[in-house]
């Protein structure tokens, strides 16, 4: 397990995509994407290689992603992250609240590795859903944090944890 400050935050592929399409646009708040990579050297957040990938298969983003520091994106293949990642798809599997629909796409996304990466490292997960004990049609990302023992926050709560401000000028 690395080292890590406990409040060290590992983003989920939906805080960068948000982001570049509505709330941070590269054009209108630069200032947002420099704050990624400054508390990414301060090892203070940070993603993972199957997020990267979700990134750079379906969106524009792909450019800053492929140009963001390497220490951005954490390789998923260690053997602990493994075992988290294969007790969580047994939990989702076993789980008879989900459609067969929703555990067919939690196997093939990245949520479940970023859950179990964040469990072996205790990472807060980042992340725009919301709990729904009700959720039948797809996994949500703070169901299993919830099941597991991690916590997740939004990313409002990760700028303001961090003391972000975006200036104008």
């Amino acid at each position: 397990m690395i080292d890590q400050p406990s409040d060290t935050f590992l983003l989920d592929t939906n805080v960068f995509i948000e982001a570049y399409r509505r709330y941070y646009a590269m054009d209108l708040c630069p200032g947002f994407w420099e704050c990624l990579e400054h508390y990414c050297q301060e090892t203070r957040l940070l993603s993972i290689d199957r997020v990267r990938d979700e990134i750079v298969e379906g969106d524009t983003l792909d450019v800053w992603v492929k140009q963001a520091p390497d220490e951005l994106f954490a390789s998923t293949a260690e053997e602990e992250t493994v075992q988290a990642f294969g007790k969580m798809m047994s939990w989702v599997q076993s789980n008879g609240d989900f459609r067969q629909s929703a555990k067919d796409e939690f196997a093939r996304v990245a949520d479940g590795w970023l859950v179990a990466y964040a469990e072996v490292h205790g990472l807060v997960v980042v992340i725009y859903e919301a709990f729904d004990p009700n959720a039948r049609k797809r996994v949500l990302i703070p169901n299993v944090c919830r099941q597991f023992g991690v916590q997740c926050v939004d990313t409002f709560m990760m700028l303001r944890s961090l003391e972000v401000r975006f200036n104008w000028r």
